[in-house]
This record gives C-alpha cells, sequence and structure tokens, in this order.
C-alpha cells in the first residue's frame, strides 16, 4: 500500500508505467477529486496521466455488481478500476483553473459559515423562548440591531431597569439601525412590561445568550468579508460578466455555479441538455411497453448546482417587475421565463469593448437550465420535455400545474424556443 507523501506516489506512478511499458496507456480512476487526493490529483497531471472520475455514489452502486458483501479498500479499488473499464461516459479530471479553484475553497468557507449561522439563529430562538418569549418573538434575529439588543438585554428585568431612553442609548453606541432605534428601544421595554415573571434558568440561560449574540455578529463580519473577497475573485473569471448578466445570478450564485461546474460548461458538458440533466432539471423517462411519456423528476443530480438554479430562478421571478404585477392563469410560468429571455436578447460588451456570443454552448446552457427551473419553481411539478412532444391531453394531464394550465409544451414553444 502507498503513502500519502509526494514521494510515495512518485515512486507508484513510476513503477506503474515501468510495469506497463511505454508501449501501453494507463488509466487511473479515482473517486475523489478534492480534500486529500488533491496531491495525488496534482502529480499525476502533472507527469501527463489520464485520470478519470468515478463518483462515490457510482461506486456505491457498482459494488454490488461483483461477487460478495465485504467492504475492503482493495473491492473498492477493485470496483473503481472496473467501473473505469466498462464505463465510456465517465468524466476525464483536468488541471483546475487556478480562479475556480480559489471560488471552491472560497464557496466551501461560506457554505459552513452559513450553516453556522442558521444553527446560531436557531439556537439563540430556542434559548430566549425558554426565558423571555415576548421578547423572542418581537424582532428577527437574523437582523445585525436584534443582535446588538441581545449582547446588552436577554431578560424582562434588564429591559425594565434600563427603560427606553437607556435601550435606545446602548444601540446607538453599539452602531445598531439607526431609523429602527426608537421602534425597537419602544418594542422591547413593551414586551419586558409584559413579563413579570422570571423563568427558571434565567440567571444561566441569559450570559449564553448574550455571548452567543456576539458570536453571531463576529460571524456576520466574517460572512460580509469573505462575500467580498469571493466577489473580488469572482469578477476575475472571463465568463462574470456574461453570468451575471442572466436574472436572478449575481457574484455568489455566479461563484458557485463555476465552482460546482468546473468553470468551463462548453467543455464539461457541451449541450444545454446534459447541463439540465447533471443539475436535476430535465425529465427522466420510465417507460415500458406500452405506457409513454411517463417523465418523472430525477433522483439523481448535483445538489449543489440545482440550488443554484432554484435560487436563481427564485430571484429573477421576484427581479421582474410585471411579475408582480400579475396574478392570474400562465402569467407566472411565462414572465418568469421572460425574465430570462430578456437578458438573452441583450448583448453583451465587455470592458474591452468585444461582445459575447448569446448563442455559445455555456451561454445557451444557463439559459436553458434557469428558464426550465424557473418553470418548475412558479408552479409546474414537472419538467417540460425537451422535444415538445406529448402536448393535448395527455401532455396536459402528464404536467398539470396548481393553476390547471393546458397544454403547456406550447407556451413553452411561444415563451422560449431554446428548450423546444
Amino acid at each position: 500500500m502507498a503513502g500519502n507523501g509526494q514521494a510515495a506516489i512518485e515512486d507508484l506512478i513510476a513503477r506503474t508505467n515501468t510495469k506497463v511499458g511505454p508501449e501501453s496507456e494507463v488509466v487511473w480512476a479515482v473517486d475523489m477529486t478534492s480534500g486529500s487526493a488533491a496531491l495525488l490529483l496534482m502529480l499525476l497531471l502533472r507527469t501527463g496521466q489520464r485520470v478519470l472520475s468515478v463518483p462515490g455514489r457510482l461506486v456505491n452502486r457498482m459494488a454490488g455488481a461483483f461477487a460478495g458483501e465485504g467492504k475492503t479498500d482493495a473491492k473498492d479499488a477493485h470496483t473503481i478500476a472496473e467501473t473505469a473499464r466498462l464505463r465510456t461516459d465517465l468524466s476525464e479530471v483536468t488541471v483546475p483553473d487556478r480562479i475556480v479553484g480559489d471560488l471552491q475553497v472560497l464557496t466551501a468557507r461560506r457554505e459552513d459559515l452559513m450553516a453556522d449561522w442558521v444553527r446560531g439563529v436557531n439556537r439563540i430562538r430556542e434559548l430566549l423562548g425558554s426565558i423571555f418569549p415576548g421578547l423572542e418573538q418581537a424582532f428577527d434575529y437574523s437582523t445585525r440591531s436584534a443582535l446588538i439588543l441581545l449582547t446588552g438585554f436577554q431578560t424582562p428585568a434588564g429591559l425594565r431597569a434600563t427603560g427606553g431612553t437607556g435601550v435606545s442609548e446602548y444601540l446607538r453606541e453599539h452602531r445598531a439601525w439607526a431609523p429602527g432605534i426608537p421602534a425597537m428601544a419602544q418594542t422591547a421595554v413593551t414586551v419586558a412590561g409584559e413579563q413579570s415573571l422570571a423563568l427558571p434558568g434565567q440567571a444561566v440561560t441569559a450570559p449564553l445568550i448574550a455571548r452567543l449574540a456576539q458570536q453571531l455578529l463576529d460571524l456576520d463580519r466574517e460572512i460580509k468579508d469573505l462575500d467580498k473577497q469571493l466577489g473580488a475573485r469572482f469578477a476575475e473569471h472571463p465568463h462574470a460578466e456574461i453570468i451575471t448578466s442572466v436574472d436572478g445570478f449575481g457574484p455568489i450564485l455566479g461563484a458557485e455555479l463555476l465552482a460546482d461546474t468546473g468553470g468551463d460548461l462548453a467543455t464539461a458538458f457541451g449541450t444545454p441538455d446534459r447541463l439540465a440533466a447533471y443539475a436535476g432539471l430535465a425529465p427522466v423517462p420510465r417507460d415500458s411497453g406500452r405506457v409513454r411519456a411517463n417523465l418523472h423528476r430525477p433522483q439523481r443530480y448535483h445538489r449543489g448546482l440545482r440550488r443554484v438554479f432554484y435560487l436563481a430562478a427564485l430571484f429573477a421571478t421576484r427581479s421582474s417587475s410585471t411579475t408582480r404585477h400579475s396574478r392570474s392563469g400562465w402569467a407566472a410560468p411565462i414572465l418568469a421565463v421572460s425574465a430570462v429571455r430578456r437578458s438573452r436578447g441583450r448583448s453583451d460588451t465587455s470592458s474591452d469593448g468585444s461582445t459575447a456570443s448569446r448563442h455559445s454552448p455555456a451561454w445557451l446552457a444557463l439559459h436553458a437550465a434557469l428558464a426550465q427551473h424557473a418553470l418548475q419553481r412558479v408552479g409546474m411539478r414537472r419538467a417540460i420535455p425537451q422535444d415538445g412532444k406529448h402536448c393535448g391531453r395527455q401532455g396536459a394531464s402528464q404536467f398539470t400545474t396548481s393553476h390547471h394550465m393546458p397544454t403547456p409544451c406550447r407556451m413553452l414553444a411561444r415563451t422560449h424556443p431554446i428548450l423546444v
């Protein structure tokens, strides 16, 4: 068994090439492409080796095709090797772009920080609700001003003793949002006057709330600093201007898109259909015998990439001014697609005066996947078939919505011809 150090890996590569000989090609297969496998991959790619990526989920499923129920490193290696030999559609690992590599590190860190933020807010609401329910219900503790209030006041007695003027001065001194200080101070003192009973555990819980509130304030600052760094690094990518021109995409979602796809959509996917399938936006058939056009949502797809398109579609529908003024029937899905389609009609001119092509594979992939998921977001229970077939009575029953919309395939053909 080879070690994990550079010398041991280089020796393994040299011994393998010597054993095979110059006449044959060596193909390496790995089930990890990040983290602890970074050194191995860089050494393989630097020496010109061909490396295939075998996802861990695929390895788990392929293990059932071989004899035995045991799981060992040797059996996993055999499964990975046989999968690479049998499958011809596996992705080849390439030298990562430095910008994309940095974005992958930064977006992973931001995901961890956001998980800590959500967990901290939920925890602080639980603790505060156990000793001061009125104050817990009064404010949104994902805002900075509410957290500043908790760093100084956690109990009804403390708020009553300080009074509205004292609370206002404390908030102003710690740089809470100035226009909201009077109303916040008045509300806090009011709810404090409604509770005269000190609940059990208050003496222990109150200091915990104060410390947790301060930790969340520090975490909020760290997230904002990270967002600035992430946005600046994303802006250096050559596709940044094109991506952010799509309705719903900003620097953060754009960075996550590049991190999840490797940065080069045209090379990695080639067609919009492949990107839509990878993100879980394309329907999958379950046909048998006379059953045709039995399309369902996919079960195996990239969860992170689907989340990116979900949020982008959500922001695109919210940012559309016409969507907010319409409430009838087909208006929401049509306008959701139109919000994406409008940006496709404009030409992107970069700082050097060049115009980006609106018909490149990467561009079409972005719009196809985003437009399709925009339809799903606003009410479509299943995605639209790519060929535009199965409309009419059968198509209407296959792709019904909450508004009982008829023949959605024809409507989609008029609003977004890329998909059909």
